[in-house]
């Protein structure tokens, strides 16, 4: 048959194992990225409520008195009555028994009512600064900030178990998987940086919740907080943030091929919300490589700022460059700051129910570094608009644990204090008992401090909602009141 005659054919385009590669590899992206949003999609329905809507855009529902919260978590629980709240009873009554209603000894036994030895502190307590506030002699840096501080000694919580206790710090619940503090706060307001995540964990431990504990649960992932550093590890750093294997030109180049295939698939998607979110968290991965490790580090910082923090000290240096990260990565515009004390043992940091006297270990380890991060922020202006937040999952009981050396669990009343934006410094606000048992005075539910804590970022903890499973979702369920008489 001659060449004219041939019946042309109509050629299938996949038939060309070339061809059909270079058409698909889109596709094949697309199918990656379809997923990584069904993932989204799946924790975090579409939603039409204004209040959402609102926190969307970034910005506060009012006037905010602080811009960012460094959170400095003491994981375990120190003693009240040994640390904050004198009760100078607990010295003329040592030894005697006094009956208590103990949450802790109800759930384990079923007695509403014990009995037990009334235990007086290890450590002296003397008054500090021109408020007059009583410290202990575990906290002798500490104690020049206290003019700094706003003292909350009515806390009270739910949980009375690490496990439960700590979910409930951080995310507001004992039980159901929910969302953090800090991602509910960067989800209402987006971060200040653009090549930091908006919300960071420093050294969390995987115990007691773990992950949940800086977690998004069903809000978009994109809200997730980043854990920088494990309790074990003397550097604070992000895993896999450096690329050995290409130059930073070859990576850029790859960054702008996966940006310009990524806009590409946007506009067939129609500008998918979930899609976008997905970009983001690619070029912020990238922007993170090139920042990150600059803020991580304190190797730049001047002599004497490291003496200041403890770096160098074998007691304070790893939770001093905790803390001086912590102060990095305010000024860098990181919007949530959690910075943890603990370890990942099954008995957390100050859990000391038979050895009180090991508070003194560690009160070594985070009282110089806590009280420098105080003084730098304020002489270097931050203090004006950063929230710093201590505390604990709960305190611990006046009494002597099975008539021993340490004390039990308590959450029925404890101790915090806030410092900088909008809290009344040098203040003292409510009240436990003669012994520090209970909270009696201007009680504070842990809903009513995050209720605070929200209200001084600007937001309004009854309108930061997100709907799941059928029904609107806040930090603070549908509970909270802000503590009006603490704010300035």
């Amino acid at each position: 048959m001659k060449r004219k005659d041939r019946v042309p054919m109509n050629r299938n385009p996949l038939t060309s194992r070339r061809e059909m590669l270079s058409r698909s590899a889109c596709g094949f992206g697309s199918l990656a990225l379809a997923g990584l949003c069904h993932q989204n999609r799946v924790t975090a329905a579409p939603s039409t409520d204004s209040a959402v809507d609102k926190s969307k855009s970034n910005r506060p529902h009012f006037a905010p008195r602080a811009k960012r919260v460094i959170f400095i978590f003491m994981q375990g629980g120190p003693s009240h009555v040994d640390t904050f709240d004198y009760k100078p009873a607990l010295a003329q009554l040592d030894g005697k028994s006094q009956e208590f209603a103990d949450d802790r000894v109800k759930a384990k036994t079923g007695m509403k009512v014990s009995s037990h030895k009334l235990m007086k502190s290890p450590w002296s307590f003397r008054q500090y600064g021109d408020s007059g506030r009583w410290v202990s002699e575990l906290f002798p840096n500490m104690a020049q900030q206290v003019d700094q501080m706003c003292m909350v000694h009515s806390m009270h919580t739910e949980g009375v178990a690490h496990g439960p206790a700590t979910l409930f710090l951080h995310c507001g619940a004992t039980n159901l998987v929910r969302p953090s503090i800090g991602s509910w706060v960067t989800y209402g307001l987006g971060s200040e940086s653009e090549n930091l995540p908006g919300f960071v964990a420093i050294s969390p431990s995987a115990g007691n919740g773990g992950p949940r504990n800086y977690g998004n649960a069903f809000l978009p992932a994109m809200y997730q907080g980043t854990a920088i550093g494990t309790p074990s590890s003397k550097e604070i750093k992000l895993k896999d943030i450096s690329n050995q294997r290409y130059s930073s030109e070859q990576q850029q180049r790859q960054l702008s091929l996966t940006r310009s295939l990524n806009q590409a698939q946007l506009l067939q998607a129609g500008g998918e919300e979930e899609f976008e979110a997905v970009i983001r968290s690619f070029e912020l991965g990238w922007r993170m490589q090139q920042h990150a490790p600059a803020i991580t580090t304190v190797d730049d910082e001047p002599q004497h700022v490291l003496d200041m923090y403890g770096v160098g000290k074998k007691e304070t240096d790893r939770f001093g460059r905790q803390c001086l990260v912590a102060r990095r990565m305010c000024e860098a515009g990181v919007r949530y700051i959690q910075v943890n004390y603990g370890d990942n043992s099954a008995n957390p940091a100050w859990d000391q129910h038979s050895n009180l006297p090991k508070h003194a270990d560690h009160a070594k380890r985070v009282d110089q570094p806590i009280a420098a991060l105080l003084a730098d922020l304020k002489q270097r202006g931050l203090l004006e608009d950063t929230l710093v937040w201590w505390g604990a999952e709960f305190g611990r009981t006046p009494y002597a644990q099975n008539n021993g050396t340490g004390r039990d669990h308590n959450p029925s009343g404890f101790t915090m204090w806030l410092a900088g934006a909008g809290v009344q410094a040098g203040l003292s606000y409510g009240k436990t008992d003669t012994f520090g048992h209970e909270a009696v005075e201007n009680k504070v539910h842990m809903h009513d401090l995050h209720a605070t804590i929200l209200h001084l970022l600007g937001i309004d903890h009854e309108r930061l909602t997100f709907p799941y499973a059928g029904r609107n979702f806040r930090l603070t369920d549908v509970h909270g009141t802000v503590v009006e008489k603490i704010l300035v």
